[in-house]
């Protein structure tokens, strides 16, 4: 493994310098879904004649936010279905985001679904609101499947709050949520059995669409073409070699590497073929420019699957989903870069501080001089390429305030084009310092972990 131990001596071939992205793209996703969900709404008004008394405006509010909540469904679990152009032109972590606040938005709606629309009923029947609640549950059709669909998605909602979030590792988070996919499955079968809105025509027509197409970009991106990439690469853990407390970099050997186009920054989601570790793919960033031979991650132990990362035997199978994220040299604008992370968010920023064009700094911020990762790396990656690196340590209390310390490493911050990634709670101080800098929000390009 003579190659894989000196990074200074490695051949690292620079990913093909694409266009760069522009918010043109994440827009235009936008108003389509925007547009989708009034076509929903026009959906409604379209059916309804009139609304008389406390009960039609129950039920009526009750079918319109169940039409809105069955197109959400969807649509956020598209916005996760690991498409290509979306991955590339929007950006995994801009997805996350879109689809956590649409989580939330979807929780809403089937609450208010099954609240208004066993009200509206109940008052029309002249029956209490819970001996309704139990006819429609139990004698309704396709009422079970929805009941079960929306137990489901309020239980996701509720283990996908922050509080709770926080408490979860990512392998419990992971699992949980494999749960929404039967959810909106059941849901499904609801929604075409009792939902009038729909029809016999075009609507019913484009709702299955919708699903059935869902369905298939989830069949194909999330389950086929894993399973093509692991059969055509051959992955396999080639080294695992300690890089500091809690801390190891991972190396990948494989076939038809190059094939991958991956680009420093990026990150793949990892399912390693060990006892324990099988059936949860979850995200690990590359630590250096991918090369035609290898693949390098570097992971902290941030729960159990991480931790047994570090105990795997040299040629244990991996299957690699990716390369996914924008996070990488295509958002490059500006001739003078600043690399800002803290902790294990050092990992895509060393990847790129080895490709990126232009006057490079990079900063990295840590409590303990013995918690700096790569630090014999980057000091020869500097020399070769002309960067400055510096180490930012100490405690808050010790750093102070964390855009004076950055001006006083980074002249003409201002001018400064960044890319930061790190622990949530470092990251929106950096973001607040760096505006406060002056430096624009457009210029501030950020990886989140938060999952």
């Amino acid at each position: 493994m003579t190659a894989l131990t000196t990074p200074a001596r490695r051949a690292h071939r620079a990913a093909p310098r694409r266009p760069a992205p522009t918010e043109a793209v994440p827009r235009t996703v936008l108003a389509l879904i925007a547009a989708g969900a009034l076509a929903v709404v026009a959906l409604w008004w379209s059916d309804t004649e009139a609304v008389v008394g406390a009960a039609g405006w129950l039920t009526g509010a009750g079918r319109i936010t169940g039409l809105l909540a069955g197109y959400t469904a969807p649509v956020l679990l598209l916005l996760m279905a690991r498409i290509p152009p979306l991955e590339r032109s929007v950006g995994a972590d801009r997805l996350a985001r879109w689809h956590a606040h649409g989580g939330r938005y979807l929780v809403g709606l089937v609450a208010a679904h099954v609240l208004t629309i066993v009200w509206g009923y109940a008052l029309t029947d002249g029956r209490g609101v819970l001996g309704e609640g139990v006819e429609i549950a139990f004698h309704f059709p396709e009422m079970l499947k929805a009941t079960l669909a929306t137990l489901a998605m309020l239980g996701t909602g509720a283990v996908s709050a922050r509080a709770a979030r926080r408490r979860l590792s990512y392998e419990t988070w992971y699992y949980l949520h494999l749960v929404t996919y039967l959810a909106v499955a059941l849901a499904f079968s609801h929604q075409l059995a009792t939902g009038a809105d729909l029809g016999e025509g075009p609507a019913r027509a484009a709702w299955y669409a919708l699903y059935l197409g869902t369905a298939a970009a989830l069949g194909w991106y999330r389950l086929a073409l894993p399973w093509l990439r692991d059969r055509r690469h051959r992955l396999r853990v080639a080294e695992v070699r300690p890089e500091g407390p809690g801390v190891v970099s991972l190396f990948l050997t494989g076939e038809r590497l190059d094939e991958l186009h991956a680009e420093p920054g990026q990150f793949f989601r990892l399912e390693f073929q060990a006892p324990g570790l099988r059936w949860a793919a979850n995200p690990y960033s590359l630590s250096a420019p991918p090369h035609p031979r290898f693949l390098r991650f570097t992971v902290k132990d941030l729960g159990g699957h991480s931790a047994a990362v570090a105990r795997l035997a040299p040629g244990t199978r991996v299957r690699a989903e990716g390369p996914y994220g924008a996070f990488t040299a295509r958002r490059q604008r500006a001739r003078r870069v600043l690399l800002l992370g803290a902790g294990v968010g050092i990992t895509p920023l060393r990847a790129l501080f080895e490709s990126l064009d232009g006057e490079l700094t990079l900063v990295q911020r840590a409590r303990r001089a013995e918690e700096v990762l790569f630090r014999a790396e980057l000091r020869v990656v500097a020399e070769q390429r002309g960067g400055r690196v510096h180490e930012l340590l100490g405690s808050r209390a010790e750093v102070g305030d964390l855009g004076a310390a950055l001006r006083r490493l980074v002249p003409d911050l201002a001018a400064h084009e960044v890319y930061l990634c790190g622990p949530d709670g470092f990251a929106e101080e950096a973001v607040r310092a760096l505006r406060a800098a002056g430096v624009r929000r457009s210029r501030i390009h950020h990886e989140s972990f938060a999952f």
